[in-house]
């Protein structure tokens, strides 16, 4: 076997021929005392970074970790560093059953989450950072909430074990000062909705609702057959399929394995009615795996591709002089600025042009102003969707069109791994609700 230092660390581009790993022997330590949502995490929003973020319990004794949400991160994976230690730790061997074998991962220290020796490499992927590392895999309690789960694997790495690197290099840069982690929530085998329901045996599916500033939204893990929102919210969703793409697109590619992100089939795109004049080759997702429409938390506003968002915005500012919005000189990152105090407010927003999505079959997601329009400074509104360039980030593709997290905010999202489908809300504001009250 491959021995490798716990603190290797792979750079941007590495290209793998990995098999999927196989989750197994995943149970519940202890049945919930109701039917309710034992999987249920809260989430909250960073006003510094624009990410948010939810807070699990791992370990013996537990330790609380806030962790970002990441809808393209493949697995948990946790700032295990000196100061961590947990006794129901267990790294999963290299070779066995829950493992591919592809090398593995040692270290010269004492036993500790993070020190381990034979153990099976897990990728550790900020995509904020300068580097992918290289963790170990692990099994150990994952507290969601007051559920103590066994049985789930996650990867963890220790931070202090790059005492030379500078703040950029780290694992940790970019997200949050008060989070140490990542919890993926992609079609991976080792994201959390996937082990949970191999687990209980049941179809992958998953909810998560983003709260806007000083709120408080949430995720659902699990959501079984049946189960219905509150206040009737099921009623509003709209069904699209979720579509493949067949080349890889994060940060590590694999040959021959497709993409773990969410992509949805987008159409067209309108402005107050009109349609965009966008080239339906912009749209799709071409051989390479260029182009096509995905949903990301890590992109805090959505992001065009520059020819998309050079077509995009004239229209806007186009449909926004119609309406007479008073336009302002932009604020960085945003070009389309206007005078707030003279734009009407109403129960969805500024009162702006709308943004519609028209997806397959002819559904349609609709962004209002509390979506579309952010706040750059006093009585400056800015339309709250960047230029997002023409070279891929921490990917050897790029999507047309990233739907960042502020257009999903107060949108109920139910994503359908088993059946490839996503259900959208559109704003919940239109039915006099948030993700803090549905």
């Amino acid at each position: 076997m491959l021995a490798m230092s716990s603190s290797f660390s792979i750079h941007f581009f590495l290209l793998l021929s990995i098999a999927l790993f196989s989750v197994c022997c995943l149970a519940a330590s202890q049945a919930p005392t109701t039917k309710s949502h034992p999987y249920i995490l809260p989430i909250k929003k960073d006003p510094a970074t624009n990410l948010y973020y939810t807070s699990v319990g791992i370990g013996t004794p537990r330790h609380n970790f806030d962790l970002v949400i990441d809808l393209s991160g493949e697995n948990l994976w946790y700032d295990c560093d000196t100061h961590y230690n947990s006794s129901s730790y267990r790294p999963i061997a290299c070779g066995s059953k829950q493992c591919p074998e592809i090398g593995c991962v040692g270290c010269n220290g004492p036993f500790k989450p993070g020190c381990t020796n034979n153990t099976c490499p897990a990728n550790v992927i900020n995509q904020l950072a300068k580097f992918i590392y290289s963790g170990g895999l692990g099994e150990d309690f994952i507290f969601i909430r007051q559920n103590k789960v066994s049985g789930l694997l996650s990867s963890c790495i220790d931070t202090d074990a790059f005492p030379s690197f500078s703040d950029d290099e780290l694992p940790l840069f970019g997200l949050p000062n008060n989070t140490k982690g990542i919890i993926g929530l992609s079609k991976s085998q080792l994201a959390l909705p996937i082990q949970l329901a191999s687990a209980n045996k049941v179809p992958s599916k998953f909810s998560l609702c983003l709260p806007s500033l000083n709120n408080q939204g949430f995720t659902n893990l699990l959501v079984r057959a049946g189960e219905e929102h509150p206040q009737g919210i099921s009623k509003f969703l709209k069904t699209t399929p979720l579509i493949v793409n067949n080349v890889s697109t994060g940060a590590i590619s694999v040959e021959g394995v497709p993409s773990k992100e969410y992509f949805i089939d987008v159409k067209a795109v309108q402005i107050d009615g009109n349609v965009v004049n966008l080239k339906p080759s912009l749209l799709a997702i071409d051989n390479k795996g260029n182009g096509g429409t995905k949903l990301s938390t890590m992109s805090p506003f959505t992001e065009l591709q520059t020819t998309v968002y050079k077509t995009f915005i004239r229209d806007f500012i186009k449909k926004a002089s119609d309406r007479r919005l008073k336009r302002v000189a932009s604020v960085a990152p945003f070009e389309a600025c206007y005078d707030s105090t003279t734009i009407r407010n109403s129960s969805t927003g500024l009162v702006v042009p709308t943004i519609d999505l028209v997806l397959r079959g002819g559904v349609q997601w609709t962004i209002y102003g509390a979506n579309s329009m952010v706040m750059a400074k006093k009585n400056v509104a800015c339309l709250a969707i960047v230029d997002g360039g023409t070279e891929p980030r921490m990917s050897f593709v790029k999507a047309s069109i990233v739907i960042g997290g502020y257009q999903l905010e107060d949108n109920l999202l139910e994503f359908d791994v088993a059946s490839s489908k996503l259900s959208f809300s559109s704003s919940l504001l239109l039915h006099n609700a948030t993700c803090s009250r549905t």
